[in-house]
């Protein structure tokens, strides 16, 4: 053996290991509010944070040696003091920042929690459903995917599309399949006035959540949502249909577009946003495909082998396998209206 890569590889996986360890306080920092506390206190010594928190001064200090280790925090050894970047914060401290992912680390909790069970299915080759999974998947997603719809859904995508956006400015229907907490639907609703949107998930959990959150965005007046399996829901005239993160988690994906494809308006579209993959393996052998294929393996694949048919697209299905999807599912015409640096965007019409 070459001693030279077994010491390499101890490297890298020593800095998973790392990784791994850390996100457990990353988390952390995420529960206490540690991280919005840090954004607007500036520099802090451990007492300073542990006045302003009501903390335990001995652990905070060691939370914040840890993340100064890691290069979340800046220390400062002449005054003993910690400080979070304004350019970190708006990564870890603000949920409104189309830079956040601390979501990503909430998702992670559900990831972990899941693991003897992952352990069991690998084994039987059985399914588990979206809604068997730890509470944490489902505020976890909303945070984690909010960011990214807000800074680049009404702004990039939808104007991408052929007329689209002249039709919602006007005024039109919209439905969002697979809506979970229900922000990408908010977000249409709000940025085109005269649109109704209905969402719809299986999730009842998730749907309870987006009807609070519609209402205190104060569009419950445009946007409903309901309890809906998208191989089976019944409706006529949206102007656009939207996949948003959610068909490659479907058993059916070609039964779930087939059929809302037919609650489409005679000219409307389907709007599928889905992670960014290439259609070979060797496409995704980068950190982002990591991340992907790790949700894909204990979520999304999972999820779908839960399910009738049972197609299990996984996270990574590429551009050619969707676009087969969607002319399967009775599509003529498929293609990517727009780059994203993190999801495959595609419009299709019949």
């Amino acid at each position: 053996m070459d001693e030279t890569r077994i010491i390499e590889f101890v490297e890298k996986v020593a800095a998973t290991q790392s990784a791994a360890a850390h996100a457990a306080l990353v988390t952390l920092g995420d529960r206490l509010h540690l991280w919005k506390a840090l954004a607007v206190s500036g520099p802090v010594t451990s007492a300073e944070l542990a006045a302003a928190t009501t903390l335990n001064e001995r652990y905070l200090r060691e939370w914040l040696s840890a993340n100064a280790a890691a290069g979340y925090l800046t220390y400062d050894p002449a005054d003993g003091r910690f400080e979070l970047p304004a350019e970190h914060a708006a990564v870890l401290a603000d949920d409104d920042s189309p830079a956040s992912l601390i979501g990503g680390f909430e998702i992670s909790v559900a990831q972990w929690a899941a693991l003897d069970r992952a352990a069991e299915v690998f084994r039987t080759g059985a399914g588990v459903g979206w809604h068997e999974h730890d509470a944490h998947l489902y505020s976890g997603c909303e945070r984690f995917f909010r960011p990214l719809y807000v800074g680049s859904l009404t702004t990039q995508w939808i104007p991408a599309l052929d007329g689209v956006h002249d039709k919602l400015t006007a005024g039109g229907r919209v439905l969002d399949v697979g809506c979970g907490h229900g922000s990408s639907s908010i977000l249409i609703a709000k940025a085109y006035p005269n649109v109704e949107v209905v969402g719809i998930d299986y999730h009842l959990e998730s749907i309870e959540a987006a009807r609070k959150a519609a209402a205190s965005a104060g569009v419950a007046d445009r946007v409903t949502f309901a309890v809906a399996d998208a191989t089976e829901m019944k409706g006529e005239g949206f102007d656009l249909v939207c996949f948003f993160d959610a068909l490659h988690d479907m058993g059916d994906p070609v039964g779930a577009a087939r059929n809302v494809g037919d609650t489409l308006a005679e000219d409307g579209t389907l709007l599928l946003v889905e992670p960014l993959a290439g259609d070979r393996l060797e496409d995704n052998l980068h950190p982002l495909g990591v991340s992907y294929y790790a949700s894909s393996t204990l979520l999304c694949v999972p999820n779908s082998l839960s399910q009738d048919v049972g197609a299990a697209l996984g996270a990574q299905a590429g551009p050619a396998q969707l676009g087969e999807v969607l002319h399967a599912a009775g599509f003529t015409h498929v293609e990517q209206p727009c780059d994203a640096p993190y999801n495959l965007v595609l419009q299709a019409r019949r």
